[in-house]
């Protein structure tokens, strides 16, 4: 049986994947339509701070994030300036480490997704007299909501996996920042092996269920006639 810290920490995770997932679908949601419509020669840099964190060592993403949110860093001196705190090592902190961390994994199956609508469906929206904006909710959203459902089952599925970041700037709190991956660490570094299998299994099955979903969910290409 699962213990009472190890569902404290399950929990604690969904919440925390939940949250980074509705965040990074209004932050990410913008970007990625931009990164698929603009001509900018700013687009090329930009997708490529977007997808650093495929290739950045969580370590190293997680270091710099602890210097900035640090009482000395620009984003830790705004905070205790507004009177909210130092954000390392509470929950907050960890949200925003993880939305920079699962950026990637919003951003870019929405960008394929609204690459594949293309011009023809929005310049007949135009035609019709719709605004461009009704024109993103009324043509483009729906037409790319595949990409919706894939891009918010690979942010929750990674941000519930996350290990080098959440360590780096929650630390180990229970019931603050302790997360399931951090839990099993300690069982492990606690050479105790049967609670970390147990936790390990409801993991590895929450995984092949999601990859699963989707799969299962994908679109099928249409066979022609």
């Amino acid at each position: 049986m699962l213990t009472d810290s190890d569902l404290q920490a399950i929990w604690l995770t969904v919440r925390l994947a939940g949250l980074v997932t509705l965040i990074l679908l209004l932050v990410g949601t913008p970007i990625a339509w931009w990164l698929a419509r603009t001509p900018s020669r700013w687009k090329g840099p930009i997708g490529a701070v977007v997808a650093l964190p495929l290739v950045l060592p969580p370590s190293v993403l997680g270091f710099y994030l602890l210097l900035a949110m640090g009482p000395s860093g620009p984003v830790g001196q705004l905070t205790q300036a507004l009177n909210l705190g130092p954000l390392p090592f509470t929950f907050g902190g960890l949200v925003i480490a993880s939305v920079f961390y699962s950026l990637p994994f919003m951003v870019q199956p929405l960008q394929t997704a609204f690459e594949a609508v293309g011009d023809r469906p929005l310049e007949v929206a135009a035609t019709l007299r719709a605004s461009p904006l009704d024109a993103f909710f009324t043509v483009a959203v729906p037409l790319a909501a595949p990409g919706f459902l894939t891009a918010s089952i690979l942010t929750f599925a990674h941000t519930v996996g996350e290990f080098g970041v959440v360590l780096m700037i929650g630390g180990n709190l229970p019931g603050i920042t302790r997360v399931a991956s951090v839990q099993i660490y300690d069982h492990v570094e606690a050479l105790e092996y049967l609670q970390a299998h147990r936790l390990s299994a409801v993991m590895l099955v929450f995984s092949f269920v999601v990859l699963l979903a989707l799969y299962a969910w994908r679109p099928q290409p249409k066979k022609g006639g």
